[in-house]
């Protein structure tokens, strides 16, 4: 199976679903000439051309409301948008046209397009680049959200994007593009809605977004080494829709749930999954749901200040200790 970094599995699912779709084109800022901000495009105006390979104005709005008008007429566009902070200029055609069309029509028109949008801190980018806002785009009907922490799962998810007839929130975690992976070679499109169990356990469970899966990850060996626990690790990769039946397996299982976001506390990704764990797990539950957050403050430019605004992996132990604390 080829090995290969989280942007060339982007590439590679773009290139492969022009060469079969000549209704597939790209636009975005910098996209082109420049190969994208994070040199996602990488080559693809050369092979692909200036027709389905476009540069754009500084106008996320205009982008966006292009995109949908070109696949409300059939064509299936991805749009590149240069961080999700940018996205938040988008929200009207994002929210109320993109997301929604298809309702207001009854059905006779669809909407298949793909919004790629970069997300997270780690990088020093300050407050204006390096948020992240799934959350926002998790509330929204008539939309679906990827959260990819995994090369193989970016290009299978991306392919599956490009292939709904649905709008789809693609976010993907900027410290991940040089993250190298196993991808399986002729590899297909994913399934939206199907979690993956990254690493089983029985004493608890830990749910990690995007790039906290792998946070997770190493907080779980950590646990197991250290405090002789075994942790369940959870990534949903996709957040809407979600595939709450997996997690909530692994809660019956294990009793204990932990949920790790690099959002903010309030109104995100982990209290909506906290609620419905409550809901449909609570008999089940020995302990109270713990969730692990980015600070609730702007992300701050200064180094030492943005490492501790997102979690890390002893903000996980920690959580997870917490839970046994009782018995």
């Amino acid at each position: 199976m080829p090995t290969m970094r989280y942007r060339e599995a982007l590439n590679q699912a773009l290139r492969e679903e022009m060469q079969q779709d000549e209704k597939v084109f790209l636009m975005g800022e910098d996209i082109g000439v420049f190969q994208g901000a994070f040199k996602v495009t990488a080559g693809l105006l050369e092979e692909f051309g200036e027709k389905r390979v476009r540069d754009t104005p500084i106008s996320e709005n205009t982008i966006v409301g292009m995109g949908v008008g070109s696949a409300m007429l059939g064509l299936r566009p991805v749009v590149e948008l240069m961080t999700v902070n940018f996205s938040l200029l988008a929200m009207d055609q994002i929210v109320n046209h993109a997301a929604a069309i298809h309702y207001m029509f009854g059905g006779q028109v669809k909407v298949p397009m793909v919004i790629r949008m970069p997300q997270g801190a780690g990088h020093q980018l300050g407050p204006t680049h390096s948020h992240s806002f799934e959350a926002f785009y998790l509330h929204v009907p008539g939309l679906l959200v990827a959260v990819p922490s995994t090369p193989a799962d970016a290009k299978g998810l991306l392919k599956a994007a490009i292939r709904d007839d649905n709008p789809v929130v693609f976010i993907e975690h900027e410290t991940l593009y040089g993250q190298r992976g196993d991808v399986p070679e002729n590899g297909g499109p994913m399934r939206f809605g199907e979690a993956a169990v990254r690493r089983e356990g029985d004493d608890v469970t830990v749910i990690g977004i995007s790039r906290m899966a792998i946070t997770a990850q190493k907080a779980a060996d950590t646990l197991a080494e250290e405090h002789e626990i075994e942790a369940e690790v959870i990534d949903p990769r996709t957040v809407r829709p979600l595939d709450l039946d997996t997690i909530l397996d692994s809660v019956k299982k294990t009793n204990r749930a932990v949920i790790v976001e690099e959002g903010w506390p309030h109104g995100g990704v982990g209290a909506n999954l906290a609620a419905l764990i409550q809901e449909q797990a609570f008999d089940w539950l020995d302990a109270p749901v713990q969730r692990v957050t980015g600070a609730d403050v702007p992300m701050p430019y200064s180094k030492p200040l943005e490492q501790a605004a997102f979690p890390h992996e002893e903000h996980v132990i920690q959580a997870v200790l917490a839970t046994f604390r009782d018995l």
